[in-house]
């Protein structure tokens, strides 16, 4: 039997799927967690309501910019070591959080929790790819992220219950115990999957970033992935001014409508596990992203008629999610097996690019008078864009393969 920490010379030993969720998982709940509470937060440490939004922000540029660091340093010295230590500052980061005297000490315990916790979201992916063959690899990443998804849905609702009766700084004590269990599990069950180089520095670094950036066909997957599965951001962030104020819906059933919208990712995500037994990930890419497209195209035009209304717009959103669940985990599984060597960097840059895609998607949708208008041009403009993307990074893997 191999011990954890050395890698298994007769090949990777895939981990448990509940273990990698968990690793996976742990970023994204303290986004979404903490959301429900921030109201209440605001007002315990005597801070606005925009100052308190940094918390949130803040987060998310912590997760966009640790991933870069991940990836490679993981190819350098394995995926192991660099996840224990990220598990390690997350809860490190979260018990701060928690004890929290102020806005200042607040944001800076997010900042160190957002650098931990996205060691899982970059190594997780990572170790998916290092332990499955390319063929099964689709498949894989679709059932991690379809039990990811229940994660971020779940979320918000512990957290709304957590803060209301045992205050918002019970939501952090929680994610602290939550990490400390995953750094536990992982220290005592997670094998080495990668095999190491031992190359650190910035310039190995900066070297293979370079060479992902330069591939016509990471580059083609990583921007038409992002465009394809964060679009739908723009939606989402427009949604409470969609249907409050232009189809006067309550205030309370805008969570059950994203809901039901964002229920789309988890079945195209459930299509993707059983289609790649038949298809390959090029014809799921395709596939999925049409889907995405031609469900947004048909969305505009109804704005553009004056005809939205409530059903056609969970309706045609849910159908475009599911296309962009059953496009990401081809995604993925491809740009991250371009180069064989660099599996993390491709993971950390590929993280990276969705979050700063994702951002600018919800940035754009706040653009113009009409909201509703705004995030269907941008989720139109997005998926567009990705099938141009995919195009150019699909022929030139044929025309690479045909050499």
């Amino acid at each position: 039997m191999t011990p954890p920490g050395r890698a298994d010379p007769t090949g990777p030993v895939p981990p448990p799927l509940w273990l990698l969720v968990m690793i996976t998982i742990s970023g994204t709940m303290a986004m979404h967690m903490f959301v429900p509470a921030l109201p209440v937060a605001a007002r315990g440490l005597a801070a606005s309501a925009g100052e308190m939004q940094m918390a949130i922000s803040i987060y998310i540029i912590g997760l966009a910019v640790g991933q870069l660091f991940y990836g490679p340093l993981s190819d350098a010295l394995g995926r192991r070591p660099l996840l224990i230590a990220g598990l390690a500052l997350y809860a490190v980061g979260s018990v701060a959080a928690a004890l929290a005297p102020g806005l200042r000490t607040l944001l800076a315990a997010r900042l160190v929790q957002a650098l931990g916790g996205c060691a899982g979201l970059a190594l997780g992916r990572a170790i998916v790819r290092d332990t499955t063959q390319p063929e099964s690899a689709v498949r894989q990443l679709a059932l991690l992220n379809l039990m990811i998804m229940v994660g971020p849905g779940l979320a918000p609702m512990v957290g709304g219950a957590l803060s209301s009766t045992l205050g918002w700084r019970a939501i952090f004590v929680l994610l602290a115990a939550a990490g400390a269990l995953t750094l536990w599990f992982t220290w005592r069950l997670l094998p080495e999957t990668s095999r190491p180089s031992g190359q650190v520095g910035v310039r190995p670094l900066l070297r293979d970033y370079r060479a992902l950036v330069t591939s016509p066909r990471f580059a083609g997957l990583a921007l038409g992935g992002g465009c394809a599965t964060t679009s739908v951001y723009a939606f989402l962030a427009a949604a409470p001014f969609i249907f409050v104020n232009e189809l006067h819906q309550p205030v309370h059933l805008v969570g059950v409508y994203t809901g039901m919208m964002v229920l789309g990712m988890a079945v195209g995500n459930a299509l993707t596990g059983r289609l790649s037994r038949v298809l390959n990930a090029d014809r799921l890419l395709r596939i999925g992203n049409t889907l995405s497209l031609a469900s947004a195209i048909v969305l505009i035009g109804i704005v553009l008629a004056h005809r939205l209304s409530v059903p056609n717009a969970i309706g045609l959103v849910l159908l475009f999610t599911c296309g962009c669940g059953m496009a990401s985990p081809a995604a993925l599984a491809k740009a991250v097996g371009v180069e064989p060597r660099l599996v993390g960097s491709a993971a950390g840059l590929y993280g990276f690019s969705q979050m700063a895609i994702g951002a600018g998607c919800t940035a754009l949708a706040a653009l113009g008078s009409d909201p509703a208008l705004s995030a269907t041009a941008v989720m139109v403009g997005a998926t567009a864009f990705s099938q141009l993307a995919f195009t150019v990074a699909l022929r030139r893997e044929r025309a690479a393969g045909a050499l």
